[in-house]
């Protein structure tokens, strides 16, 4: 969930698609907003191909040259760079974007955009009290600018201070009911547990799609709500009309490897991912691959995956990414939990959100601390977020402290909500109700 508030933060710099009509944050969607069915149109026009992209980005370098004080391409170019840092995993474009945006503010023109193109750039690099920063400068000259709200609304989001942050996306949605805002309130209300509610406004966000690309961007995300809710058969519907609209858009392929796993087809999985990491070595595909490869008894195509995580986590951090709850996620599941403990410490003394919590949470359990673990645990459940995930480390660390009764209610919540939560941990957890129901031998 977090990793997709920072592809709306991305994309909002990119959309001009508008919708007629509003959302609250607050209030669920109708039944039939929350049901299975595909919609048989979806509004688009035309999809930015990465070549097309690259073709902007050498329109725009030409553009400067020529005219090297339109500010306004200046600010695109750096945009453009930073779609494309965000659709290929490559951080080295990051630089790139910043100084053109720098170069905006020095100028003095297009100064709301550039301020906003830092503080994207900045949630992009997940450092979001500087995103915040960012923000609240561009706020101070555009205060009805609904960008601006988006990038104070996604560092509010990732700092834990949550109803600022909700507060904040009714306003973008206020200011300027579209793609971006609607998004914003679907994940609004997916962490709070209205599940039904997110689904309903990320509809509004497919109707308001203006290109393909975004179509498929908010057809993905309705195929991740439906992943998450246990619904693999609408997932793969999404997942595969999302593909269709733009074949070059990475993750609706990842998101059809996972659905192969789920239905216990686990070459086409493997197959799925190893061609998603091709072309987009995200760290989260990669260590999908190399859980697959782990689960199906080949350690040593499980570690060079992991080897190629641990490279990509590298590069991010040398071009001024956070990665440290990426890192002390994967420490505590694959490698040192003490490692992880500290290093989800120093994350959560930077923002106390509810997946720091439960990294730090999970990372204490892992390394033997698990009623040190119970206050963060605690914490990351806070907002009610129907996560099977959470739920299933609170089942792990109540059964670490002898309480087993709560750990079989928190394990069949989990199980009820998504049976397929995790390549690594779903067998586990079904092992360990199982475990749990069986009559103790004397």
């Amino acid at each position: 969930m977090r990793r997709r508030a920072i592809g709306i933060a991305v994309s909002a710099l990119l959309t001009a698609a508008l919708f007629a009509g509003g959302a609250e944050i607050v209030g669920a969607g109708s039944p039939e907003a929350a049901g299975t069915s595909i919609e048989p149109e979806l509004r688009a026009s035309a999809f930015v191909s990465a070549s097309d992209l690259r073709t902007a980005i050498v329109r725009l370098r030409r553009r400067i040259r020529d005219v090297p004080a339109d500010t306004r391409a200046v600010v695109e170019l750096g945009s453009a760079y930073l779609q494309e840092a965000n659709a290929t995993a490559n951080p080295a474009l990051y630089p790139m974007a910043e100084r053109m945006f720098r170069r905006a503010l020095n100028d003095g023109g297009a100064r709301v955009d550039a301020l906003v193109g830092m503080g994207t750039l900045a949630l992009a690099r997940h450092a979001f009290a500087e995103a915040l920063e960012w923000g609240e400068r561009a706020r101070r000259l555009a205060p009805f600018d609904a960008d601006v709200y988006g990038v104070i609304g996604d560092a509010r989001l990732e700092l834990g201070r949550y109803e600022k942050a909700f507060r904040t996306f009714q306003s973008m949605v206020d200011a300027r009911p579209e793609l971006a805002s609607y998004a914003r309130v679907s994940y609004a209300r997916e962490l709070r547990g209205d599940v039904r509610g997110a689904v309903a406004a990320m509809r509004g966000a497919l109707g308001a799609a203006g290109r393909p690309m975004d179509a498929a961007w908010a057809g993905y995300q309705l195929g991740e709500l439906a992943f998450g809710r246990g619904d693999v058969r609408a997932a793969a519907a999404w997942f595969r009309r999302s593909a269709s609209l733009a074949p070059e858009y990475v993750p609706p392929f990842a998101g059809l490897a996972k659905v192969a796993w789920a239905r216990g087809d686990v070459r086409r999985a493997i197959a799925g991912y190893r061609d998603v990491v091709r072309r987009d070595p995200a760290p989260e595909y990669l260590l999908a691959l190399a859980d697959l490869y782990r689960s199906t008894g080949r350690p040593g195509l499980a570690g060079a995956a992991e080897g190629r995580f641990r490279g990509q986590l590298r590069a991010e951090r040398a071009y001024g990414v956070d990665v440290d709850l990426e890192l002390a996620v994967f420490e505590a599941d694959h490698a040192d939990p003490r490692s992880a403990v500290a290093t989800a410490r120093d994350e959560w003394r930077r923002r106390p959100s509810v997946h720091v919590a439960d990294a730090l949470a999970w990372s204490l359990s892992q390394a033997g601390r698990s009623r040190a673990a119970v206050p963060y645990m605690r914490r990351a459940r806070q907002l009610g977020t129907r996560s099977a995930v959470f739920l299933f480390h609170d089942a792990v660390i109540r059964h670490r402290l002898g309480d087993d009764a709560a750990a079989q209610r928190l394990l069949r919540r989990a199980l009820s909500i998504n049976p397929n939560f995790s390549i690594q941990y779903a067998g586990a957890a079904r092992s360990l109700l199982d475990a749990l129901r069986s009559p103790r031998r004397t």
